[in-house]
């Protein structure tokens, strides 16, 4: 638990003049409220008692002159000024708790949760390992998916609302950490007896067809569409998608085809009813990385969730042939 002494000067600026004098027990309560998103969370997380947290609400409402949490269904809603403050509070907090106290982390005794944004088809093939993982190793923990995109994943990190992103990710500044996990392909998809399916993929018959394209930002143009566009052609998007679990279904029931990263095929249950071949187009090849924000870089509890990603995403994708 943090204390009072814990602060230096320099600390104290960073907090501002409202915050100075605030007790740091208080502050800790707050941290832990927003990072379980629920009272009773933090109330096991903190080993307090339930009424003892809610007292201490009490009180930072009075002392920051907002509501600061709102009830919503089982858990708490976060008012702009807590999302506000969290954000002021996480580089500090994280200097005085490894100055104090360098944290301990058991995965075995822990009850951490992470937030993790991530497409549903890195999550499908993912999750069930990992969850296999954490029911022998950490029962306690766990793992909460936030939906992705790439534009959204630095200001999620940024603000603290995820732990780590993974996806086809660029350098975000020098905040932001990345890590390779694997590459990926693109391939074109479509039923089996796809009337396509027959002989090789021409880029005519590429460019006569109806495409269905995964868009997690709901913009109806992918990397098939950027490259077309330079070569002054273009395609027929005649559906969009905003997840990749509905591809397989909708392909099978269609004469749709789809430009996809190889591994929602690869990892998909009824892969063998799709046929996938080589893009008629010059698409190269995607770096999957994995992203988190140089606060937690020494944090132990997220160092053992990355190593655990980067282990687990070695196994299912280099299983299934990818790089």
């Amino acid at each position: 638990m943090l204390c009072r002494s814990n602060i230096t000067q320099n600390d104290e600026w960073r907090l501002g003049p409202a915050m100075k004098d605030i007790d740091l027990h208080l502050i800790s309560i707050f941290d832990a409220v927003m990072t379980e998103g629920s009272v009773t969370k933090a109330a096991e997380r903190l080993a307090m008692t339930q009424s003892a947290v809610s007292n201490a609400v009490a009180r930072m409402r009075v002392v920051w002159n907002d509501p600061l949490f709102t009830r919503s269904g089982r858990g708490i809603q976060p008012s702009a000024k807590a999302h506000a403050l969290w954000r002021e509070l996480q580089a500090p907090l994280a200097q005085i708790r490894t100055a104090a106290s360098p944290e301990k982390f058991d995965p075995a005794t822990s009850t951490r949760a992470f937030r993790v944004a991530v497409t549903d088809y890195l999550s499908s093939a993912l999750w069930p390992m990992l969850r296999k993982h954490i029911e022998h190793e950490a029962p306690g923990i766990r793992i909460l998916a936030v939906p992705y995109t790439s534009q959204g994943t630095g200001p999620q990190l940024r603000n603290n609302d995820i732990d780590i992103s993974i996806g086809g990710l660029q350098a975000m500044g020098e905040d932001i950490r990345l890590q390779s996990l694997f590459v990926e392909h693109w391939v074109c998809a479509m039923r089996a007896d796809h009337p396509l399916a027959r002989t090789a993929l021409t880029r005519d018959d590429f460019l006569d067809a109806d495409h269905l394209l995964v868009s997690l930002s709901g913009h109806p143009v992918g990397v098939a569409d950027d490259v077309l566009e330079r070569h002054g052609m273009r395609r027929r998007v005649a559906m969009t998608l905003n997840h990749f679990s509905g591809v397989v279904p909708l392909l099978l029931a269609s004469d749709l085809i789809s430009v996809l990263p190889a591994g929602v095929i690869r990892t998909h249950a009824l892969r063998r009813r799709i046929h996938a071949c080589d893009v008629p187009l010059d698409l190269p090849p995607f770096a999957c990385r994995m992203a988190w924000h140089t606060r937690h870089e020494r944090d132990p509890a997220q160092r053992w969730l990355r190593g655990l990603v980067i282990q687990m995403c070695a196994r299912i994708w280099n299983d299934r042939g990818t790089a």
